[in-house]
This record gives structure tokens, sequence and C-alpha cells, in this order.
């Protein structure tokens, strides 16, 4: 049994069914530099250049100047052992031009590498102060292993 059963609809009862498009949209950095009011999506293979112009203004309330998209071909391998081949899926990318005057940056959702840095550094520190302290509980007891300790 399917874990999306829903009752059949009865006149009187409550609609209990919401049927929502199959519609996504995917932020992604754009592999080339491009103007700074332009921002680059991927998104399903069934929207149109007016579907996405749409979901970003009613949605997102952000105007939009004009969309382009093109179908990015999925790659192609061939298996060196079988010899099948295999192909990704194809891509739809969506082009996205605001007013000149709004000004769209990729955002930065990583920490700087300076953070990560100074955290792994810290980790470090602890790690060998406690591998010390390991070392140390026998120290007064020669011949005796390591993982024997009171």
């Amino acid at each position: 049994m399917s874990t999306r059963w829903y009752p059949i609809y009865q006149r009187g009862n409550p609609q209990l069914r919401v049927f929502l498009p199959n519609f996504w949209m995917k932020l992604i950095r754009p592999t080339e530099p491009q103007p700074n009011n332009v921002a680059t999506f991927s998104v399903s293979m069934e929207m149109t250049k007016y579907d996405v112009k749409n979901y970003l203004e009613k949605i997102y309330k952000i105007p939009v100047m004009d969309v382009r998209t093109r179908i990015a071909m999925g790659s192609t391998k061939r298996d060196s052992t079988y010899g099948y081949v295999t192909k990704n899926d194809d891509m739809k990318i969506a082009y996205v031009t605001m007013p000149k005057d709004m000004e769209f940056k990729f955002p930065d959702i990583f920490a700087k590498k300076e953070e990560t840095k100074k955290a792994e550094d810290k980790a470090m520190d602890d790690s060998k102060e406690g591998f010390k302290k390991f070392l140390d509980r026998n120290k007064k007891r020669p011949g005796t292993p390591g993982w024997f300790s009171i």
C-alpha cells in the first residue's frame, strides 16, 4: 500500500488533495563570468522561459527583464569492460536578466578558509594533548599494554 493514499472525494467533504506543479528551479554557479544583473538557474525540462519569468515574479517578487534558456546535453560514457553506453540526463539552464540597478551576487554559504583552519588546528591540538595524557597514564608501569589502565 502506498504512503500517499488519499480518501476518495465525496460531495460535502473537504477536498484533501493538493495538486502542485512538478516545476523546480536550482540556482547554480555560472561557469563563465557574467554581468552583475544575471543569475543562472537549472530548471525543470518542462519549464518554458515564460514559466521561469512568472515563477520568479510571482513567488519571489523579483523583477525579470529577460530569460534565455538552453539545454545542456548530458555526457555519454562507454564502459571499458562491457562496452555499453551510459548517458547522464540532459539539463535545461535558464539565464535570468534583471534590471541594471539590481545586482546579483552568488551567495557564499561556506565558512571562510581561515575560520576552518583555526578550528582544524584547535581540534588537532586537542587530540595531541589527549594522546599525551593517554601515554602518560602507564608511564610509571613499564611492560603493561597501553590499553590496560585504571
